[in-house]
C-alpha cells in the first residue's frame, strides 16, 4: 500500500507499561480512499520493532459493487513488503512482471531492493460484486548489505505457512521461527511474525527476539496488570517468560527480531542513507523507475507534485 503523504510518521496516544510491558501505542486512523488504516508503525514514540519499519492494519473495510481497493503503481527502496490479508483479495502487479491475487492466510514478499513499482487493484469478478478487505501490510527494513539487491516477488500460499497449537491456542508462523516451526517465507535478518487466535481466558507464552511487540487486530489481552485495548501495538523487553492473556476473543500479531540501526523513512522510500532517499525521489519524479506490465499508464505522484 503506498503512503499518501511525505509524512509517513503519525501521531498516536501512547502509555508507559511496567516490567515486561514497555509502551503501548494506540494508532491513530487515516482514511485512505474509502477505507481506513491504522498506522501503529512508525510513530513518534517507536520507530522501529525489529526490523520492522512500518505496520498498516487496513479495515475491515465494505466495499459495494463497482468500488474497491485501487491503488496505482507507486515505487519502493530498501524493504520488503509483506501483505497478509484476514479477508477479501487484492490483486498485486509489479515491474517484474508478477501478477498475484492475494487471498486470506496467504503471504506475499515483495523485495524492493534498488527499486520497485507495484499496484494494488482488484480482478473485476471481485469488484463486481459486494465485497470486503481487512488485512496487515507490514514493511521490512533490509540490512544494510541488502538495500541495494536487486528486486524480487515471492508468494507463499496459506497452505505452506506452519500452523500449530499452543496450549490449546492455534498459531501460525508467519515469518522465522518460534513454538519449535519454521516459515518457509524468506527472510533478511533475524525477523518474527506470527499470527494467534484466543479465547477469552486463553494465554499465550511470547516466543523469544531482540525486539519484540504484539498488535490486537481484534479483541483485548491482559499483560500482568496492564490492558492492552484492540487496535494497539504493545512494545516488550526482550524478559523470557511472557504471557499474555486474552480478556475476549482475539486475534494478534507478534512481530519482531533483531535490532536494526535507524532508517530514514520518506513517502515510499526506506534506507540507511539520507542522500539515498534524495536520489529515489528525484528517480520517481524523473520517471527513471520502470513500469509495471499491464498497469503502464497511471501512476501516484510524489506528493510535493500535482498531477
Amino acid at each position: 500500500m503506498s503512503n499518501l503523504s511525505s509524512e509517513t510518521e503519525l501521531p498516536c496516544d501512547f502509555v508507559s507499561g511496567c516490567g515486561a510491558l514497555q509502551v503501548i501505542v494506540e494508532p491513530h486512523e487515516k482514511e485512505l480512499g474509502g477505507f481506513s488504516v491504522r498506522r501503529a508503525l512508525p510513530s513518534r514514540e517507536r520507530h522501529m520493532v525489529g526490523p520492522w519499519v512500518f505496520f498498516d492494519h487496513m479495515g475491515p473495510a465494505e466495499f459495494p459493487s463497482g468500488r474497491g481497493i485501487d491503488v496505482r503503481p507507486h515505487p519502493h527502496i530498501g524493504i520488503a513488503t509483506v501483505t497478509y490479508l484476514f479477508e477479501g483479495e487484492i490483486l498485486h502487479r509489479d515491474s517484474l512482471g508478477s501478477e498475484q491475487p492475494i487471498r486470506p492466510g496467504d503471504i506475499n514478499l515483495m523485495v524492493a531492493g534498488r527499486g520497485i513499482v507495484h499496484s494494488e487493484r482488484e480482478r473485476p469478478q471481485v469488484r463486481d460484486s459486494d465485497h470486503r478487505l481487512h488485512g496487515l501490510q507490514l514493511w521490512l527494513a533490509l540490512p544494510e548489505a541488502c538495500e541495494e539487491m536487486a528486486p524480487e516477488f515471492h508468494h507463499y500460499p496459506s497452505a505452506d505457512i506452519p500452523a500449530l497449537t499452543v496450549d490449546d491456542v492455534p498459531v501460525r508462523v508467519i515469518m522465522g521461527s518460534a513454538y519449535g516451526a519454521t516459515s518457509p517465507v524468506k527472510t533478511f535478518a533475524d525477523t518474527l511474525y506470527v499470527e494467534a487466535h484466543l479465547r477469552a481466558g486463553q494465554s499465550i507464552e511470547l516466543p523469544q527476539a531482540d525486539e519484540l511487540a504484539v498488535y490486537v487486530a481484534a479483541g483485548g489481552l491482559k499483560a500482568r496488570d496492564s490492558d492492552i485495548p484492540q487496535y494497539a501495538l504493545a512494545v516488550f523487553s526482550p524478559e523470557p517468560g511472557t504471557v499474555l492473556e486474552a480478556t475476549e476473543e482475539s486475534r494478534i500479531a507478534i512481530i519482531g527480531g533483531e535490532k536494526f540501526a535507524p532508517r530514514c523513512v520518506v513517502w515510499n522510500f526506506v534506507s540507511s542513507r539520507a542522500e539515498r532517499i534524495d536520489r529515489a525521489v528525484a528517480d520517481w519524479k524523473a520517471g527513471r523507475f520502470p513500469k509495471v506490465p499491464g498497469d503502464e499508464h497511471e501512476f501516484i505522484p510524489y506528493p510535493d507534485q500535482h498531477a
